[in-house]
């Protein structure tokens, strides 16, 4: 039998200040919150 391994995550984001950036989108009513931020666009349903 073949033994399953997890999926190893990659290198996490950096900030400028050296902190992992876990968040890298934003919803439009917080966009002014947090200008540096892409904000988040769903896809349309089928």
């Amino acid at each position: 039998m073949n033994q399953i391994s997890a999926i190893k995550p990659g290198p996490k984001r950096q900030k400028e200040d050296g902190k992992d950036d876990r968040r890298q989108r934003v919803d439009p009513p917080n966009k002014p919150k947090h200008p540096d931020l892409k904000p988040h666009q769903p896809k349309p349903k089928k």
